[in-house]
């Protein structure tokens, strides 16, 4: 491929939702710019983005691909993403890739749950947009019902370019609504005719609501259709190119891209509507030497990010957007968020798993590195003398987690260290040990995304994980006053064993996991013995009286005892105190509390009595609700036990429109009969241990 500047480069997203033909359809582009000799299949494992293993058993995407092709003089940067919403960790990334999003809606299916997120996401990260209606070969298909759906969802800004031309339910040809001309697919490309005389009236319509969309985008324009009546052809074009390049307007395609029908129309009105790489958004960094912001040039030093990362059986891939200078094998990257150089490497074009090596990668283009030392993705890559910084990628955060272990003895150290490479790839998803419980913790964006995870693991590092509910860290505390006595006495031969305590233990103040008192006076306790006993009732209260979790809230005083001179030592002490502790901690009403995490749920405001329910089977407690925009913010309480699963099944109560977000709050007590069968199960636990 040659040398393309920003002027001449397209970089499109492909986004939707998960079944509309996103990806079949970015075979067919590929096909129509003769990179491919025949349509690959998704359900074949066949096509150009599908081929991860993953994806090709499942047939769902799951990453965002890279698709570069060439069209009448122009490079189409192509990024398919995936649909499924567990995987929208890589749709952020191809929506920080793009400049524009082509969003696929299904004429059977209409505007669903995936065209309305990215929407929303292209329109919240200032992206301008496109829309096709896919899949007009399918029975039932219907642009008429689908683009009503889609205005009432979206509005009027949302119009038609084209009118498809439908004979006996075969998708023949369409009406190029801002020419008002007619054409007719032949088999070798496209033949003018005049428009069907059934659809005259409905293409008249449409060209009237596309005047009034391109004469609302420049107030030159609003003018003159005022006072005229009607815009040329000219400034209807001139118009729609201003709207879609600021986001006002979303003009409307249609094609089957299963039998390849429309596509290469598709690639000129894309090519011709979406706004050239010189023409986005300018980006954003701040001056790593004086810390302002600054807006990165084209003509500028090199300056670019890395989105994705890449690791397959050759390597390590750092896909790059450049928004500044050049890059080529004589430039030396420097990493401004290590600090560190990287070594001059070779840029590469990624479609699909093949890499072709390229000469030199400009300001605008999208393309890749291979085996960066210190890189990660969201890092920033500079030219050493003018070091910038890019924000980091706001990936979602986790919404589930479970526990994960080897499923062959001995193997958890490969696992921990497997799942730890994945995680280069994928940065929304997170490793961590919990203290308390021992679980090693896999966080993810919902269960399928944990299981494809663990799939990766089997065929990258050949070790097999198991998951599982993770334990709750519960704790224990006590709510009165008790004291005892804790007597540790050893003789047996030699020199002997021997200490005294006497202990009080009382809840402590709010906040406070344990406080140690020396109340001893007239050193019936000798002083260097204190700091052992200490440490007893610390090694003691890892585990409870009622289920062996760990005690918090502690106050304890040791106020009297006794020593001998000759027997009594450290371990002494140490073993009198953990006595006294499980002596005076049983009869000081203990109770098992559990932890308590606030939730922030953002849902559809037609589903807030589902979730206010829901959340009241889940012993959860409301605070209050929020209006926001495009819904309602529900604020509540719950117990970490009752929600380990919500992110699965608040998907399906809003059709996957819902998020939350969660922060942990404090710890309660558990319900008397819920504490009764946790403690049940716990004694249960260590007898088969045992």
């Amino acid at each position: 491929m040659k040398e393309y500047t920003a002027k001449d480069i397209r970089n499109i997203g492909v986004f939707g939702h998960g079944g509309e033909g996103k990806t079949t359809l970015t075979e067919a582009m590929l096909l129509n710019a003769g990179l491919l000799e025949r349509l690959g299949k998704v359900e074949n494992g066949t096509t150009t983005t599908d081929f991860d293993p993953e994806e090709i058993k499942r047939t769902i995407s799951i990453n965002a691909a890279l698709a570069p092709l060439e069209w009448k003089n122009t490079k189409v940067n192509i990024i398919d993403a995936p649909g499924f919403f567990d995987f929208y960790g890589e749709v952020t990334a191809a929506m920080e890739l793009a400049d524009s999003a082509l969003i696929v809606v299904g004429a059977v299916s209409g505007p669903v749950v995936g065209a309305e997120k990215a929407m929303a996401m292209s329109q919240k990260m200032g992206k301008a947009r496109m829309m096709v209606i896919n899949q007009l070969d399918r029975e039932n298909a219907s642009f008429e019902k689908t683009m009503a759906a889609i205005n009432e969802k979206f509005g009027p800004s949302v119009v038609p370019i084209q009118l498809p031309i439908i004979e006996a339910g075969a998708f023949k040809g369409y009406v190029d609504i801002v020419h008002m001309t007619a054409k007719l697919f032949d088999g070798k490309g496209e033949k003018e005719v005049e428009i069907p005389a059934n659809l005259a009236d409905e293409a008249q319509d449409l060209y009237e609501k596309l005047t009034e969309a391109a004469a609302e985008s420049d107030e030159e324009l609003m003018e003159k259709y005022f006072e005229e009546g009607e815009l040329s052809r000219e400034d209807i074009l001139k118009g729609l190119s201003v709207g879609v390049r600021d986001g006002i307007v979303t003009p409307v395609c249609c094609v089957s891209a299963a039998l390849n029908i429309g596509v290469a129309t598709l690639l000129d009105m894309m090519v011709h509507y979406l706004p050239s790489a010189d023409q986005a958004k300018p980006k954003k960094a701040v001056d790593v030497k004086t810390g302002n912001e600054i807006e990165i040039k084209a003509d500028g030093p090199f300056a670019a990010q890395v989105v994705k990362t890449v690791i397959d059986q050759f390597g390590k891939y750092s896909i790059i957007k450049v928004y500044g200078g050049s890059l080529d094998v004589n430039v030396t990257p420097y990493n401004a968020n290590a600090e560190k150089p990287e070594k001059p490497g070779t840029p590469y074009l990624m479609r699909g798993k093949k890499t072709v090596a390229m000469d030199k990668l400009n300001a605008g283009d999208i393309g890749a590195l291979g085996k960066l030392q210190f890189t990660a993705t969201g890092d920033t890559l500079c030219d050493a003398a003018n070091p910038v910084r890019f924000a980091a990628i706001d990936f979602p955060e986790p919404s589930i987690s479970l526990a994960v272990s080897a499923k062959k003895q001995g193997e958890d150290d490969k696992v921990i260290s497997g799942l730890n490479r994945i995680r280069e790839e994928d940065p929304t998803i997170r490793i961590e040990k919990n203290a308390e419980t021992g679980d090693v913790l896999i966080e993810g964006l919902g269960e399928m995304h944990i299981d494809v995870v663990c799939s990766k693991l089997k065929n990258k590092s050949n070790v097999e994980a198991s998951i599982a509910d993770p334990r709750i860290p519960y704790r224990e505390t006590i709510r009165a006053s008790a004291e005892a006595e804790g007597k540790h006495k050893k003789q047996s031969g030699g020199s002997g064993q021997f200490g005294v305590v006497q202990m009080r233990f009382e809840p402590a103040d709010e906040g406070v996991d344990f406080e140690f008192v020396n109340a001893i006076v007239g050193g019936v306790v000798p002083k260097e013995y204190i700091p052992a006993v200490e440490k007893g009732l610390r090694e003691a209260m890892v585990h409870g009286v009622l289920a062996g979790y760990p005690m918090v809230g502690v106050k304890a005083t040791l106020y009297d005892g006794k020593y001998h001179p000759v027997d009594s030592k450290e371990v002494a002490f140490k073993s009198a105190a953990r006595l006294s502790y499980k002596a005076a901690c049983a009869k000081a009403s203990p109770a098992l509390i559990e932890p308590i995490y606030r939730y922030d749920i953002f849902v559809p405001s037609d589903c807030v009595g589902d979730i206010i329910g829901d959340l009241n089977r889940r012993r959860g407690r409301m605070l209050g609700m929020n209006p926001v925009d495009g819904g309602t913010e529900v604020v509540a309480e719950a117990p970490l036990s009752e929600m380990f699963k919500y992110a699965t099944d608040l998907r399906s109560m809003t059709q996957a429109r819902g998020s939350f977000k969660k922060e942990f709050v404090r710890y309660e007590d558990v319900p008397g009969n819920l504490a009764q069968k946790i403690i049940e199960q716990a004694k249960h636990d260590e007898e088969e241990d045992e």
